[in-house]
């Protein structure tokens, strides 16, 4: 209760059942930050009524400081603060503010899509080691073209990206095509609807 008590921010990480009794061991700390997976700021506010309270959700990518990370903010929560929080996980990544109507479906398209994606590199590439290529090779122009490819998206629409790569009857075009006949697309929307259920308890 001290240390909570003498400290600008406190992080909370920890199982969202144990939300209610570090609370009480804590006590009126000036402001906490949540990393609780699917608990809405209002009850990490009600758990800490004297505290300016946050809600932020990180993906995976902020061990290199290239995360995406979700935040939301109490009302009424001091400007100073909020422009301290915000300049501390800024260190971490591209920061974003998310409304609590759309904090989960937002966790689930960035805080998923890590794996979902390192998915399609691991089976891009081991298409090219059953041609022949060396596994580390491979690994390496997939994981190269998908740095690059990620960079391209931020100035162009993904739509256009596949147009400019996809040449008419080429060899792109019917790779787009075979992942279409066998559902790709939908597997995805697929994966984050799963993803979202899950964390609304479902």
């Amino acid at each position: 209760r001290e240390l909570a008590e003498q400290s600008d921010l406190v992080v909370l990480a920890v199982k969202p059942a144990a939300l209610e009794a570090v609370a009480a061991e804590a006590g009126a700390a000036p402001a906490v930050l949540s990393l609780l997976g699917a608990t809405p700021l209002g009850r990490v506010a009600g758990a800490f009524p004297g505290s300016a309270a946050f809600r932020v959700m990180p993906n995976i990518a902020v061990e290199v400081r290239r995360g995406v990370l979700c935040l939301e903010a109490s009302p009424g929560a001091p400007a100073e603060t909020v422009a301290a929080v915000r300049e501390l996980l800024e260190l971490l990544g591209h920061l974003v503010e998310v409304e609590d109507d759309d904090f989960d479906a937002a966790t689930a398209v960035m805080g998923c899509a890590p794996a979902y994606l390192a998915l399609a590199v691991e089976a891009i590439a081991e298409a090219g080691v059953a041609d022949g290529l060396a596994p580390g090779f491979s690994r390496e122009l997939v994981i190269e073209t998908t740095a690059g490819t990620a960079e391209l998206l931020r100035r162009r629409h993904p739509a256009d990206v596949r147009a400019a790569v996809a040449s008419p009857g080429g060899s792109t075009e019917a790779g787009l095509a075979a992942l279409e006949a066998n559902g790709a697309e939908a597997a995805f929307a697929a994966a984050v609807e799963a993803s979202l259920a899950r964390m609304r308890g479902g």
